[in-house]
């Protein structure tokens, strides 16, 4: 069992949070896998971890950080992934689309459009904010 978390803000100093620009969210987290494979998603969530860091998106002023979900509720052509707070649904999030996120949308600040299946209303792509 870890140690419990004795200072709150040392812990949010330490993870970077007050410099999170985005969030990337990626269902691989499955008791029962219906949009895709353990196997698809386990390989796409490796990857994203792996070329965030590659990236630098990890570090500096504009962290993007990552979370491993459970589900969308989607389940059809995934791995399924959300950007936020830009809210755009990705659909096929394997590695190589995942690469084409993360270049043309999290650095480039342009969403990857044959993919996107839908923005959320309250995400900031939903106002028009594409700034990175």
């Amino acid at each position: 069992m870890s140690e419990p978390i004795t200072d709150l803000a040392e812990q949010v100093r330490l993870l970077g949070l007050a410099k999170v620009r985005r969030h990337i969210f990626l269902c691989a987290e499955h008791a029962k896998p219906k949009c895709a494979s353990a196997e698809v998603s386990s390989e796409a969530w490796r990857y994203l971890k792996r070329r965030l860091r590659e990236l630098g998106l990890q570090e500096g002023d504009a962290v993007v950080y990552r979370s491993k979900v459970g589900c969308f509720r989607v389940c059809t052509q995934g791995p399924i992934c959300v950007v936020w707070p830009d809210g755009i649904f990705y659909r096929s999030a394997t590695p190589p689309v995942l690469e084409r996120i993360l270049i043309e949308h999290l650095i480039g600040g342009r969403p990857v459009e044959e993919f996107v299946i839908a923005r959320a209303a309250g995400g900031d792509a939903a106002r028009g904010d594409q700034s990175t």
